[in-house]
C-alpha cells in the first residue's frame, strides 16, 4: 500500500543516516504494517526535484506513481536522485537515468554520493 506519512521520511533518513528538514512530501510502501521502501522528494527548483531513495522493494506501480508525482502534477523536465547505495543507482538506470556525478563525503567522511539524473522525456515507466 502506497503512504504519505511521517513515518516514510524517518525510514529513509533512519536508512541514509542522514536527517531531512521540512519543506518535502514523501511517498512510500507499507507492507504488513512496516515501510519497506520510500522515497523523499526536497529541494523542488521548478525543473527539478531532488529525490532521495530507501529500501529495497520498488514495483512497477509504485514507481509509476512517482513519476507521475514528479513529471505530471509537479511539472518538473528532471529527478536528481542522490544515493550512495549501488542498488539505487541500479534501479535508476533501469528507469532511464544516468549517472552525472560524485559528490565526495556526501553522506559523511568517506560516504560520498552518486548523482543520478532522469528526464522526463527518458523515464521508461509511462502511465
Amino acid at each position: 500500500m502506497i503512504v504519505t506519512d511521517d513515518r516514510v521520511a524517518l525510514f529513509i533518513s533512519e536508512k541514509v543516516g542522514k536527517p531531512f528538514f521540512p519543506p518535502f512530501t514523501v511517498m512510500g510502501l507499507e507492507k504488513d504494517g512496516e515501510i519497506v521502501s520510500g522515497v523523499l522528494f526536497n529541494m523542488f527548483e521548478g525543473e527539478d526535484v531532488h529525490v532521495s531513495v530507501a529500501g529495497h522493494h520498488f514495483p512497477r506501480s509504485f514507481l509509476r506513481e512517482v513519476g507521475r508525482y514528479v513529471f505530471d502534477q509537479l511539472g518538473c523536465e528532471r529527478a536528481t536522485i542522490i544515493t550512495e547505495q549501488p542498488h539505487v543507482v541500479r534501479l535508476a538506470e533501469r528507469l532511464g537515468a544516468q549517472i552525472e556525478g560524485l559528490m565526495r563525503s556526501h553522506f559523511g567522511k568517506g560516504r560520498d554520493a552518486f548523482v543520478v539524473g532522469v528526464l522526463a522525456d527518458e523515464f521508461k515507466f509511462k502511465w
